[in-house]
């Protein structure tokens, strides 16, 4: 394996998938050593309904539906986070809204991705049944590697 530095993105729902996904995307960025520093952009996406709420515009009603949406978020970010810090790797956590696996995408190009890790399966069990699943479509259409954790 190469040993530069590479940009990972890695999709995270804070389902066990995704925390595997997000522990081996930190391995993979902790290979390149010092000299070569690899950077993990962690990805979660929130559906497209919570964008942009009327609540989110009263400043005193919005400050419960906020606290909800950082701990959710805190929860989430905390495996990649902490496997990060202890390692020394480079870390942004991204939060978006839409479909996770256009987002993920979108993200991987923006941010000129080498590779994106993703879980086999996350907590849309029955959306995947019935649309497909992320990581099938992810892999479809990047334009950089994936990266499957089973």
């Amino acid at each position: 394996m190469l040993t530069l530095g590479k940009k990972i993105v890695v999709a995270i729902d804070g389902s066990p998938q995704s925390d595997k996904a997000a522990e081996e995307a930190i391995r993979l960025a902790s290979i390149s050593g010092e000299r070569f520093r690899s950077i993990v952009y962690a990805v979660f996406v929130l559906p497209p309904s919570q964008e942009s709420l009327v609540i989110d515009y009263l400043p005193d009603a919005a400050a419960p539906l906020g606290i909800g949406l950082q701990e959710t978020k805190r929860r989430i970010f905390s495996v990649v986070e902490k496997g990060a810090s202890e390692v020394g790797v480079g870390l942004e956590t991204v939060t978006v809204f839409g479909d996770p696996a256009e987002e993920i995408l979108r993200v991987a190009e923006e941010k000129e991705a080498d590779v994106i890790v993703i879980g086999s399966s996350g907590k849309g069990r029955l959306r995947r049944a019935l649309l497909g699943s992320t990581s099938a479509k992810v892999t479809h259409l990047s334009r950089c590697s994936v990266y499957i954790v089973r």
